[in-house]
């Protein structure tokens, strides 16, 4: 049974993206493309990479872990959770978050992956509150992280300039102030697995030589039907959180939404009815990292949060899944 009264807290923010970066300029000698095409269409400028074969998603989500824990001086040993969101795991069968877990020294941790694509972190913090406020576990490290560069077909122009590599991280404990966590509105529906998906790899059309060839292997999605599916969801879903917590689009501080298109996340500020300076975007900087990118957000304007700031998240994914959720900022990072 959980408890009302307890809510689960972000207490501290870490994130990881590799050195490399791949821009609009790089891509014009790559694909039939250019940088004003894909800035009026995406927002994006530029993508981090993780070239190099070594650095898979469990490198970048360690190093954003390793962040967090430098910043806020925490003892790994005292994890009792590593979760990692993530559609690029290192491997199908040997999940992803126990070796994250591992090599970090969460010794006492145990951990597994979320997959929901790019509602993954939403998810997953959705999750980890549930774990905190039933007292079963007390601290919480939340990772979203992807190396979407590993299922991006770069002769795709349609896919390739949306996509990049990142991690980021948070650690949820219990509330001690009464900020945190507060409640969400989260959804799915199968029927859009047909839109955005990676066809080959799972037991429905395992690789094979046929697969291969037809580049099964990568990431496929029909943009305009997962354009007007992720604005109707993110919007309907974020007027259902306002509503259950009584906010008005004045009364919320910041809107943190998904980083998957600018257009989209204009299309879903002016339905939700919030001002322009209340949403929080790095897409430009990042692309898409699927479910790095609401805890890259955090990390990039974390020193911009005040304690008891009203904080709306909103995400979509293949699947599809979607959400929104409200919580309360627990710290201002200066103290």
């Amino acid at each position: 049974m959980l408890n009302q009264a307890v809510k689960a807290a972000i207490t501290a923010v870490g994130s990881y993206v590799p050195k490399e970066t791949l821009t609009n300029q790089d891509l014009e000698r790559m694909v039939d493309t250019s940088d004003e095409w894909i800035q009026s269409r995406t927002g994006i400028v530029q993508r981090h990479i993780a070239k190099n074969p070594l650095h898979p998603t469990s490198y970048l989500a360690i190093e954003a872990a390793k962040n967090l824990i430098q910043k806020k001086n925490v003892d790994p040993s005292s994890i009792d959770l590593v979760l990692v969101a993530t559609i690029t795991p290192d491997m199908n069968i040997a999940a992803t978050a126990p070796y994250v877990a591992t090599q970090i020294g969460a010794s006492n941790a145990f951990a597994f992956d979320l997959q929901a694509a790019c509602s993954g972190f939403l998810y997953g913090m959705s999750v980890a509150s549930a774990y905190i406020r039933s007292g079963q576990y007390k601290k919480i490290l939340l990772i979203g992280a992807d190396k979407m560069s590993s299922i991006v077909d770069y002769s795709d122009r349609k896919t390739c300039v949306i996509f990049g590599d990142g991690a980021g991280a948070v650690l949820m404990e219990k509330s001690t102030n009464g900020f945190g966590y507060e409640n969400d509105f989260l959804r799915s529906d199968g029927s859009g697995r047909e839109f955005l998906y990676m066809k080959s790899g799972g037991s429905l059309h395992p690789i094979n030589a046929t697969t291969f060839a037809e580049g099964g292997h990568y990431l496929k999605q029909e943009g305009r039907t997962v354009f007007k599916y992720a604005v109707q969801n993110m919007s309907l879903a974020a007027k259902e959180v306002m509503k259950k917590n009584n906010l008005t689009s004045e009364s919320i501080d910041y809107l943190v939404p998904h980083q998957a298109n600018q257009r989209i996340l204009e299309a879903t500020r002016k339905n939700i009815g919030i001002e322009d300076k209340k949403v929080l975007m790095n897409i430009q900087k990042y692309g898409n990292t699927t479910a790095a990118t609401l805890p890259l957000v955090l990390a990039d304007y974390e020193s911009t949060f005040k304690a008891g700031d009203k904080i709306l998240f909103a995400a979509f994914g293949g699947g599809f899944t979607w959400g929104a959720a409200y919580l309360t900022w627990n710290y201002d990072q200066s103290t």
